[in-house]
């Protein structure tokens, strides 16, 4: 009878590992589930103070640009019928919890590791779609979900290679070239798409940008 087996947490980083992928996938999920989930509350607090006094000017109301205001009030932040933010508070104090338990010592089986990804894939697949958005629709920028931006990048784009190197994910042998080449460059792809997103941010509003 096959033994049951359970799939490998990230290694507890050594002196010489210290800033490897696996090393540093744990503190990505605590602090970028922190932050994410404190930016989604902020945002859902700013929301309420409104909805109790509409003379509340938010704190995250800036500029004409950086308005967060502008966004909440928009078709796109109830996306599913309800306020986004509410879906940023479970999800990314989830992911939190479950990168605490890997610092407690927690491994867990393939199964949970996948729906993790999962979880993230849609995160920044919706992130992206909201980017496009508040640049080409809505027309301003909210600075808690710039935050959460931030935060889901990351943990979508280290959870994703972390499972590669852990064999959660199959990955033909046509690719197995590719992906090792990206698991290399993992910092300066992420700096990559960074970069892209700023750019188009400046360019989107640099007929406001340039005035200031």
């Amino acid at each position: 009878m096959r033994a049951k087996t359970k799939a490998a947490k990230p290694k507890t980083p050594t002196k010489a590992s210290r800033w490897t992928l696996e090393a540093i996938l744990t503190w990505i999920m605590v602090a970028g589930g922190a932050v994410a989930t404190a930016a989604s509350t902020m945002l859902s607090v700013e929301v309420f103070d409104r909805l109790k006094n509409p003379a509340f000017v938010p704190v995250c109301n800036l500029n004409p640009i950086l308005s967060c205001t502008s966004v909440a009030d928009s078709n796109q932040a109830h996306a599913f019928g309800f306020p986004n933010y509410f879906i940023g508070i479970g999800g990314y104090a989830a992911v939190m919890a479950f990168g605490l338990a890997l610092l407690a010592g927690g491994a867990f089986t393939r199964w949970l590791w996948r729906l993790i990804l999962l979880g993230l894939t849609f995160a920044v697949a919706f992130v992206t779609w909201l980017q496009f958005e508040t640049l080409y629709r809505i027309g301003a920028l909210c600075i808690f979900c710039m935050i959460v931006w931030a935060c889901t990048i990351p943990l979508f784009w280290y959870t994703f290679l972390y499972e590669i190197g852990a064999g959660h994910i199959s990955v033909p042998a046509r690719l197995k070239r590719p992906a090792a080449f990206i698991r290399r460059h993992h910092g300066d792809i992420l700096l990559l798409w960074f970069l892209i997103i700023i750019a188009l941010i400046l360019k989107r509003f640099w007929y406001y940008w340039s005035t200031l």
